[in-house]
């Protein structure tokens, strides 16, 4: 058959004599039978023919039909079932002159189960089997935990694993600052959780207004009852929902509506998606598909809503910048498939105008990094996703180090880095105390403590991919540190020296996973040495610091009430350092505006205790 495509030319003529009138689908093939090009038409007959015309044709059309050897044709009932084969074929078959869209991942809901005396909320991806609420889809895993922090602070639904839940016997650390009740040590009844249950999905249901009314009589009724903690909870939970219909919610809008804006510029194509659920801003997705050369915005958008709405949820109204091809078919194609009615809008004006403005300058400044990191940031983050299995790419990446000398003056450090690099007005420092010099179990446990129970208050965000200069004891570690505190979504993984301690020869320590051995030219692998050194090299810049200043420090800085005065008077009288610290308290007490108190606490600083 491959000979058979090569050794003769193609008669066009004969081939169109045979072609019928009715809907369908055709495939474009070379000379050895790969797919180039695959097509729906509302009649087959007259769209092929238009690809043997003598002239007018589009550049990009001239060099399909250079390549073109044999066409395949699949003819269809209707208009409908023509594009439907026409996306599961190019899913199939990637053609090089179609408009793909690489997005095979599973979008995040948030899931609340139904079917348990204490539901749970948490995130949830792939089919929807459980027993509850879904709400969704979420952007990315990162809005999906912006969300769920919010709703912790103002709710306090647990978010915890089942087996945690089962299996306490005293509150967690989610208790102690607020951010549950818990009912799994009986501090709350079934009544009163339902009650806040109900709350968080009608919250997540668009309710906002009635809530806010409904929680400003419950505040009210409590004041009068004199309950006035849980009229003080009640002002707390509407302040925090007024702050979020201030930022999220998006002004005239109710229902379910995506705003869909696509851009090209130097050979790539950039689509932004914003998602607006029940009236919620969910956050936005950008997209690179690859689009052949003077592909127009009309043939991407086109391609863009077949790929991704029949693979995902469609909601009522989608905002384009552009008409695509075929708008009123991928309409009834879309609602058949969704069960309700499916709109797409490009002529829109007032506060629309203005969202589908700002989604088209999203993707212009989009692909303008994309442009400007094509080869190198972006692309090392991408490679990570393959690297570790990931969803989608990660947007922070955030590295812990220790460093000390034999104990003294510990410092840990975290250092962060985005899409863009190292994101230094970001980078963190902890000076540890409290633990045995030189463990550096309990130094990573503690910065991780500070770190992330600060972010679970709602300082800063939590990051996708967690690096540990570490092996296997200290993951283990960090693993426990981030249960106890209920922080999920995030993956962590350590980096464990290689033999002799040679650079390019780590290993990464995935829980769960086991061990990766990345080559030394992998760029994920690259990166993630860079991180890890930056970490190195931040600590150790603050543990010199630190040891640098605890040396040429004096005692007598550090106790209170003796100021810059009192140390150049003691240091006068005794004729220097060495002489304070040999004098005892009654000697201490003789020099002018020293108190015998004072002095106690002179002498402390220098031995410890008091004579």
């Amino acid at each position: 058959m491959n000979e058979t495509r090569a050794s003769r030319p193609f008669d066009a003529q004969g081939f169109l004599r045979t072609l019928t009138p009715r809907p369908g689908v055709y495939r474009m093939l070379d000379a050895n039978g790969e797919v180039l090009y695959v097509g729906k038409a509302r009649n087959l007959k007259r769209r092929l023919a238009s690809y043997f015309r003598k002239s007018g044709l589009p550049i990009k059309t001239q060099a399909l039909m250079a390549q073109m050897a044999d066409i395949e044709v699949t003819v269809t009932h209707t208009e409908s079932e023509a594009l439907i084969l026409e996306h599961t074929l190019i899913k199939a078959h990637q053609p090089r002159y179609n408009v793909l869209l690489r997005d095979d991942k599973s979008y995040p809901y948030i899931y609340i189960s139904t079917d348990q005396d204490y539901p749970r909320i948490t995130v949830h991806r792939g089919a929807k089997r459980g027993k509850g609420r879904y709400f969704g889809p979420y952007p990315n895993a990162s809005a999906v935990r912006e969300s769920l922090h919010l709703l912790q602070k103002v709710f306090r639904v647990r978010q915890c694993e089942d087996s945690f839940f089962a299996n306490r016997t005293r509150p967690c650390l989610q208790y102690q600052i607020k951010r549950c009740t818990a009912p799994c040590v009986g501090y709350i009844s079934p009544g009163d959780y339902a009650e806040d249950v109900d709350l968080t999905i009608r919250f997540l249901e668009g309710k906002n207004t009635e809530l806010i009314d409904e929680l400003a009589q419950r505040m009210e009724a409590a004041a009068e009852a004199l309950e006035y903690e849980q009229a003080a909870r009640y002002r707390d939970q509407i302040a925090s929902l007024r702050r979020v219909q201030e930022r999220q919610y998006v002004s005239g809008e109710r229902g379910d509506l995506d705003i869909v804006a696509a851009v090209q510029q130097g050979g790539l194509v950039c689509v932004q998606v914003f998602y607006i659920r029940a009236g919620r801003n969910l956050g936005n997705k950008v997209f690179f598909p690859r689009a052949p050369d003077q592909a127009g915005l009309d043939e991407v958008l086109h391609a863009f809503l077949v790929q991704y709405y029949l693979e995902h949820e469609v909601p009522q109204t989608i905002l384009l910048n552009a008409e695509p091809e075929d708008r009123e078919l991928i309409e009834t194609v879309l609602a058949e498939r969704a069960g309700h009615r499916v709109e797409l809008r490009h002529r829109v004006r007032g506060e629309r105008a203005r969202w589908l403005a700002m989604a088209e300058r999203n993707a212009e400044h989009a692909l303008q990094a994309r442009l400007a990191s094509r080869s190198g940031m972006q692309q090392r983050m991408e490679d990570l996703q393959q690297l570790l299995n990931l969803e989608e790419p990660p947007e922070r990446i955030e590295c812990f180090d220790i460093s000390h000398t034999r104990g003294e003056a510990t410092v840990a450090s975290c250092v962060v880095f985005n899409a863009e690099g190292p994101l230094k007005s970001d980078y963190r420092r902890f000076n540890i105390e409290g633990i045995e010099p030189g463990d550096d179990y309990a130094a990573m446990a503690q910065a991780l403590q500070r770190r992330y129970l600060r972010l679970q208050e709602g300082e800063g965000k939590l990051p996708d991919i967690l690096l540990i200069d570490g092996g296997k004891g200290q993951v283990g570690m960090a693993v426990k540190v981030l249960e106890e505190l209920q922080v999920q979504g995030v993956l962590i993984v350590g980096v464990a020296k290689g033999p002799e301690r040679r650079p390019g020869h780590e290993t990464l320590i995935v829980p769960g996973r086991g061990e990766l051995h990345p080559p030394a030219d992998s760029r994920a692998f690259h990166l993630i040495q860079q991180v890890r050194d930056e970490a190195h090299r931040f600590a150790i810049t603050g543990h010199r610091h630190r040891r640098g200043k605890a040396r040429t420090s004096s005692p007598l800085e550090g106790i209170p009430g003796v100021g810059p005065k009192r140390r150049q008077q003691l240091l006068r009288q005794f004729g220097g350092l060495r002489e304070v610290e040999r004098a005892g308290v009654e000697d201490l007490a003789r020099v002018k505006g020293i108190s015998r108190e004072l002095a106690r606490q002179i002498y402390a600083a220098f031995h410890g205790g008091e004579d």
